[in-house]
This record gives C-alpha cells, structure tokens and sequence, in this order.
C-alpha cells in the first residue's frame, strides 16, 4: 500500500464537456439608423433612450421589442434562463473580453416575437474590455488554507449517508492518533510517525506530529480516507520504521517510552478502516448499463441513456441516440432522475422512443433494484388531483419556489407539475415529482417560513395572496396531509462548507456553504458567485458530498470565484438587484401576521404556527392546514 504513495495524486483533470461555439459579430456603425428583425423595422432611438440591454446574453435592442414588463430580458428563453449555471459562462466571457454569444434556449422554445435586434456599439465593447478580469483558475484552490485563513467549519461525513463512509464514518473526531509519513525527515527511505487530529473538515484532517505539544509550525492537511492514513500499530504490524520528526528528533531520550505515555487510552482508527474505506467505494453500476433518465431538453419526458463513467458514484450518461457521444447527462446514481428501463411505461410517464431499433453490441439494461426506492403511499383515499395548486421548487431556477399546479396524475403517486405562468404551451417544461418530494409543498409553506415566494410571470396583483389567487383561478390547494412532513436529523448547520453540485449545470461540483435551513430544506450557496445562483436542495440529496469528496474520488473541484471577479459580479450587478428588489419590496416585506389575518378573515384556514431557519431537525408543523 505505501509503495503506491508516491503515484497517488489527486486527479484535477476536468470533466468533458462540449464547446459552445462563438460567433464573432463585427461591429455597428454609431449611426445605425434602423433595426431589421425577421420583417420588422425599427427606429433606432438616439442615445440611449429607448434601449435595452439583456441581462442575460448582453443583446442590445429596442425596450419596446423586449420580454416582460421590466424589459429586462430579450426573450422568454433568457428570462426563464437567467439563474442558471450558464449565466456562469456569459460573466467570465465578459471578463475575458470576448463578445457576447447566443444563449441556447432552454428546452428549445422559441420566443413569442422576435425581440431580439442588435449588439452594443463598437464603443461600448471597448469599454468592457478595457474592464477585462482574469478567469477562474481551476487550479491551486486549497480546502486547508481555504479553512484555516476563514475559520470555517465543515459538515461532518455524517451527513452524507450516500457518500463512502457515511454511514460507518464512527467515532473519529479530535484527538484521534493515526501513522502517517513523516516529511520532517532527511532519511532515503519513506519513514513514519504519530499524529493526532486537531481539526476535522469532512473528510480531511488536519494532522499535528506527536511532540509538537502547542507548535502548529508542521501542522498538515491529509484525506483521512487516504491511502498514507492509517491506525496506530500498523508500522509494528508491517515492519515499517517510526522515526521522529527532525524538528524535535533531540527533544526526547527515550521516544519509545514517550509514545507509551502518550498512546495510552488514545483512540484510532478501526484495523479494518481501509478495507471499509475500499467497500465503500464500490459502485453498483456499471458502464454499457441503459438506463431511463430526463430528457434535459424537454424535461416532461425521459430518454433511454447508456452509462459512460461512474466516479465517486456520480454517473455521465450519453443519451443513446448521441452518435458523438456528446449529448450527455451528469448524475448520482441515487437520482430521482433516472431509473430502470420500462419505468416511464408503468407508470404513465411520457418517454422519446429512440431511433436505434435494437441494442447496441455490449449495451445491457441496468437492473431495476439498482435504482433509489420511492416510499410508497396510499392513492385509494383522499388523493392530488389535476388542477390542485401547490408551491414546488422550479427545476430551471433552483433558487425559486413558485407558484405551481398538479397538471397530471401518473401512477405509483407520480405528478407531474407545471409553473404558474411560465408553462409552454405543450407542457414541454412540466416536470415529474414524487408525492413524497421534499422538492414541493403546499400552499402557504414559503410564507409562513419567510421564503420569497415567486408569483407567475405577469400576475400584476402584487403583493401576491393565496387567496385571491386561489379565488381568481377558480382552484383549490392541495390538501396539506397529503405531502411529506418527515424532518430527519440530519446534522447540517447554518455556515457549514461542503462540496455540492451545481444542478443547473450538474456536471460541476463546487465549493459552497449552508446558509439557511428551513427543516429539512436546505439553501446552498456557490462560494465566490452572486446569491442569485444559490439553489434549495434537500437535506439528503445525493448531490451534496462531505469536504474532500473530490480529492477522494479523483473527481474536479470547482474553486471559488477569485475576489476580482467578485468585486466585478458586484458592481456590474449592484444596479440590478437594487431595482429588483424595490420591484417586489411589498411581496418581500408580507409578514406571516399578515397571511394569518387573511386566514383568520377567510375563515377557510387554521394557523400552525412554525419556526423559520429550523435548525433543531425536528419535525415542526409549519404547514398552513385545511379545515375539513
């Protein structure tokens, strides 16, 4: 095992992806005197009176011409994509300089009119080059320095019951002595020594040499799960030699009887730490399996995909009809996203049958007990019907919950739900849930949590009710008994890091912080990016993974965003999101007294009174409940 030591490096290759091709657009004259956009001519305004600039993709063009009332964006694809890891992409090419591209359309709907008419004059372009930033670096981001400068904590390895070791990680904690190479040594030969943890950040460890005492000078940071890291006795079982570091080597006469001392009633690792360490990351699935997964172009149907690689659990599945093998997806294999080959069949899921007639040679489908188990529920009683509203995390905005409505019924307590407001027209965009999704909730859950909850696009009656929209819709609220109230003690806390896949483009895994708990709700925030990228994910989701899940795996961390960068989000934005949020200030400030007076005036509601920020992991009621 220490013979493979000075080979083991942590892999930083990144994942593969395809490039999205640039078009170099030459730039218009200043006294461009008329706009043509598919048939439509339009006056070019003088000065900047009358124009509009898309936060999105940067376009240009006339207000008039452009989506929404606050004319913000240059069509209904831009706006539904704006918080979305893509917008990523566009800033840093910004800050590189480079013009701006094509944003691709969410699930390729095409806008209303053409609103689109012109990028920014040549003068404009070369003020935003002369503001040029560098890049993100991939490269040289520490979880060590990046902890010990801030302070920070981690969440614990137990947290994450589907990572390895989450659940056999034990009773490893501050104090534990382990044997690890020891660097502070002239020898030829790789010679250990003692250590004890003196910090724990998920899976890494930060590690002090016995007879040190107080000196942190040689304090490290180690994967405990690494292949150097082992139980105190493991040298004396495997005939290799323990030698104190030279620093303090003329410390003592007598090291022997000195560990003797220190060592007694100590605690280590488990003998059988590695061999559980290596079981844990055994995965069940395989490459060539076919599976069912969500078709990310119209995400209310599902296509058949074939497993390229799994590392660390996670799966790239190439959708079968990918000649290129390009068209890709990224997943945990624990995803409510994917499942066994027939699933879409049972249960009265809409499915894009492939072109491909039979299997392809070595191609197999991934048995069905591979695949996560939804709990199952009681559909004869009282049930969701089609038409009931609810509020469910919008699966295109991750940092939105909206408005919603049950548009279909499948079977097994499948639903398929749509946002208010923002429904193409041939339901492309609804999305599959589970009645037992900790990703919806029923009418009244953001309010009485202090969540901003997002109206449908266009509703004018601001601040938005629930009553008077249930009223105007002619519709009822889904009954509150009939969604998942199960909180489980989960351990997260308010500032913790952890390693988290950005969900918008899940192909990354990124540095980000737990900066609200709602239950078992959690808000997760990418470290260096603007809060309009957080996302709410739930508690147990498999796309969270404890401080050094990368290393461990061989998988690309993605670092935080350099200051400069931010300092550039920040001001390029400041104007932007003081606008909007003097936009909705009054929805913002409703305050749960408010919504209980309307529900004590309606006489249709009792008020269960709940706590935001929940962080006792209890099951609290915060649920607004009908009457029968």
């Amino acid at each position: 095992m220490f013979d493979g030591y000075d080979s083991c490096s942590e892999d930083t290759s990144s994942s593969s992806s395809s490039d999205e091709s640039e078009e170099e657009v030459a730039p218009l004259p200043s006294s461009l005197p008329i706009i043509k956009n598919n048939g439509q001519v339009y006056t070019y305004p003088d000065g900047k009176s009358g124009m509009a600039t898309c936060e999105m993709c940067g376009m240009v063009g006339v207000r008039d011409a452009f989506y929404s009332k606050t004319k913000r964006f240059c069509s209904v694809s831009c706006s539904r994509s704006y918080s979305s890891n893509s917008k990523k992409a566009s800033i840093l090419a910004r800050l590189q300089g480079k013009p701006p591209t094509k944003k691709a359309k969410v699930l390729q709907k095409q806008p209303l009119v053409a609103k689109l008419a012109a990028y920014a004059q040549y003068q404009a372009t070369l003020q935003n080059q002369a503001k040029t930033k560098a890049a993100v670096p991939v490269e040289g981001f520490s979880w060590g320095n990046y902890i010990n400068s801030n302070s920070f904590t981690a969440a614990p390895v137990t947290c994450f019951k589907h990572a390895p070791m989450g659940t056999c990680w034990g009773d490893i904690s501050e104090g534990v002595r382990v044997e690890v190479p020891n660097t502070d040594c002239s020898l030829p030969t790789k010679v250990f020594w003692i250590a004890g943890i003196v910090k724990l950040a998920g899976y890494n460890a930060l590690l002090r040499y016995e007879g040190f005492e107080n000196d942190s000078s040689l304090d490290f940071w180690c994967n405990v799960c690494g292949s150097d890291i082992h139980p105190v006795g493991w040298c004396a079982t495997s005939g290799k030699p323990l030698v104190p570091p030279r620093t303090i080597q003329h410390k003592y006469t007598n090291w022997k009887a000195f560990l003797v001392k220190r060592l007694t009633g100590a605690k280590t690792l488990p003998p059988d730490f590695s061999q559980k360490v290596s079981e844990s990351m055994q995965y069940p699935f395989k490459t060539s399996m076919r599976v069912e997964v969500v078709d990310k172009t119209h995400l209310c149907r599902t296509r058949v995909a074939v497993v390229e690689s799994v590392i660390g659990g996670r799966l790239r599945l190439v959708y079968e009809e990918s000649e290129d093998k390009t068209d890709d997806f990224w997943c945990h294999m624990y995803s409510p996203l994917i499942h066994h080959i027939g699933w879409s069949r049972s249960i009265g899921h809409r499915f894009k049958r492939s072109d491909i007639t039979k299997k392809q040679d070595g191609h197999f489908d991934a048995p069905s007990h591979l695949f996560m188990k939804v709990k199952e529920v009681d559909t004869a009683g009282e049930w969701f019907k089609e038409g009931m509203k609810l509020e469910a995390i919008d699966p295109l905005n991750l940092s939105a919950i909206c408005v919603a409505t049950i548009r279909k019924v499948l079977a097994d307590g499948y639903l398929m739900i749509g946002i208010d407001g923002s429904e193409a027209a041939d339901g492309s965009d609804w999305f599959c849930y589970h009645a037992t999704s900790p990703s919806i909730f029923p009418v009244g859950f953001c309010e009485i949590n202090m969540i901003e909850l997002t109206p449908p696009r266009g509703y004018a009656k601001l601040p938005f009710k629930w009553f008077d929209y249930l009223r105007e819709t002619d519709s009822i609220a889904a009954p509150v008994k009939l969604f998942n109230k199960e909180v489980p003690n989960h351990g997260f806390h308010v500032g913790m890091k952890l390693e988290a896949v950005d969900l918008m483009e899940p192909r990354l895994v990124c540095v980000a912080t737990v900066t609200r708990i709602i239950h078992r709700l959690l808000r997760i925030h990418f470290d260096g990016w603007e809060d309009e990228y957080d996302q709410w994910v739930d508690c147990e989701s498999p796309d969270l993974y404890p401080v050094g899940w990368c290393q461990l795996t061989g998988y690309q961390l993605q670092p935080p965003a350099p200051q400069s960068s931010r300092d550039s989000q920040s001001s390029s934005s400041k104007q932007k999101k003081k606008a909007k949020s003097q936009q909705y200030k009054g929805h913002k400030k409703m305050t749960s007294l408010q919504l209980k007076d309307e529900l004590l005036d309606g006489e249709e509601y009792s008020f269960l009174q709940g706590a935001s920020d929940q962080e006792s992991n209890g099951s609290a009621s915060y649920y607004i409940k009908q009457e029968p």
